[in-house]
């Protein structure tokens, strides 16, 4: 994973909005906070690779969810400019407590 990756970010996607939920009608977007290496692992021990960026709350409640793979994960400088860090991949559940959101690495 890229260490170098701080900050919020933003995931987007017309996924369900609850677990085993329907797919929205609507783009959803919502930041989230990257968290860092060692914590990610906590959570998926060896599953986490180099190539890969974890996001998410501790205590749960926002993320990517089904149908949402494939979906950018962009992050937004203070001038305004949008880089894409990372691809939607997976998690356990959506927006579960101490389970973050897992991209794919673009950046």
């Amino acid at each position: 994973m890229a260490d170098n990756v701080t900050g919020m970010a933003t995931v987007t996607g017309w996924g369900t909005t609850s677990q085993g939920g329907s797919l929205s009608d609507t783009l959803r977007a919502v930041d989230v906070p990257i968290i860092t290496d060692d914590k990610c692992r906590e959570a998926y021990e060896d599953m986490i690779e180099d190539t890969m960026i974890c996001a998410g709350y501790e205590e749960g409640g926002k993320d990517s969810c089904q149908g949402d793979s494939g979906g950018p994960f962009v992050q937004r400088s203070e001038e305004g400019v949008s880089t894409l860090i990372g691809i939607v991949s997976w998690g356990k559940g959506c927006a579960q407590p101490n389970y973050p959101g897992v991209y794919t690495e673009t950046a």
